[in-house]
C-alpha cells in the first residue's frame, strides 16, 4: 500500500476544500438517525432470519421471534449478515442523496503499512493489557456468546458474522459516516480541525461503546478505549479500511480465546 506522508490529514483536507455534506443540525439527525438505524437493521435481521430458521415459527408471536431469536447463533449470525447489507445500503443512500463521493467521504482508500503496523502495535497493547485485567478481575466478558454457540447450525457461520462482517458495518457507521459527518463541522481551520477529529472521535467512541448491551460497566469502558484506538487508525492513517481491519483482528483473537475455553 502507498505512504501518505500527511495521510491523517487527508480526509479533512478535502472536506475544508467544499461546503460540509451535512449541516449541523444535518449532523445531530444523522447520529440519532443512524443509531435508531442501527438497532431497527438488528431487529429487522432477526424477525427475517427467525421466520426461516426458528422451529414452529407460525405459531410465534413477533415477541416469540425476537426473544428466541435473540437467544439463537443461527438466527442472529444471519441477523448480522442482514444487518450489514441493510445499513451498507442505507449509509451508501444518504452520501449519495447529499451528492457526495462514497469512497472519498467514507476514506475507503489504502492506507501506508508503516502507519498500520504502528497502530496494530498498539492495539496489541491494549489486547494483552484488556487480557490481564480481565484476568485479574475475573471477569467473563463473552458470556453472552455462550448460548449462541451451543445453538448455531454451523461455528464458522458465527465466527464469520462476528469476526468479519460485524466489524465493517460498525466500522462503516461508526468511524465512517458518523465520524465524518462530526468533523466536517470543525474543517474551517487547522486548529478547527484537529477539534474536529477529537470530537468527532469522542462522540462516536461514546455512542459506540454505549450500544453494545449485552456488556457490563467494566467491558463498556474497555470498549471506549478500543473505539479511541480505531478513531486513531482513522485520522492517523486517513482510511477507514484500517480500523476495519484493526476491529477484525480484534474480534478474532477474542473469539479465539472464546473457543479455546469452550473446546
Amino acid at each position: 500500500m502507498p505512504n501518505h506522508a500527511t495521510a491523517s490529514n487527508d480526509v479533512l483536507t478535502l472536506q475544508s476544500k467544499r461546503l460540509p455534506l451535512f449541516s449541523r443540525l444535518g449532523a445531530f439527525l444523522l447520529v440519532i438517525g443512524m443509531v435508531i438505524a442501527f438497532f431497527g437493521s438488528q431487529l429487522i435481521g432477526i424477525y427475517i432470519a427467525g421466520k426461516l430458521w426458528l422451529p414452529a415459527v407460525k405459531n410465534s408471536t413477533v415477541g416469540d421471534i425476537f426473544f428466541f431469536g435473540s437467544n439463537d447463533g443461527t438466527v442472529v449470525s444471519a441477523s448480522i449478515i442482514i444487518s450489514c447489507v441493510l445499513l451498507m445500503a442505507l449509509s451508501y443512500l444518504i452520501v449519495r442523496l447529499k451528492s457526495g463521493d462514497m469512497r472519498q467521504y467514507l476514506a475507503l482508500k489504502p492506507f501506508s503499512i508503516a502507519v498500520g503496523m504502528g497502530v496494530l502495535g498498539l492495539l496489541l497493547i491494549f489486547m494483552i493489557g484488556s487480557q490481564a485485567l480481565t484476568y485479574l478481575l475475573d471477569k467473563s466478558p463473552l458470556v453472552f456468546v455462550d448460548p449462541l454457540y451451543q445453538s448455531v447450525s454451523s461455528v464458522w457461520l458465527l465466527i464469520f458474522a462476528m469476526v468479519i462482517v460485524a466489524p465493517i458495518y460498525e466500522e462503516l457507521v461508526f468511524r465512517g459516516i458518523l465520524w465524518s459527518a462530526i468533523a466536517e463541522q470543525f474543517a474551517a481551520t487547522s486548529y478547527s480541525k484537529q477539534r474536529g477529529t477529537l470530537v468527532a472521535s469522542i462522540v462516536t467512541s461514546l455512542i459506540f461503546a454505549i450500544i453494545h448491551l449485552q456488556y457490563g460497566i467494566y467491558e463498556i469502558t474497555t470498549i471506549v478505549v478500543l473505539a479511541f484506538i480505531f478513531c486513531y487508525a482513522r485520522i492517523k492513517s486517513g482510511s477507514l479500511i484500517l480500523p476495519m481491519l484493526l476491529h477484525i483482528i480484534n474480534n478474532g483473537v477474542a473469539m479465539w480465546q472464546y473457543l479455546a475455553q469452550v473446546a
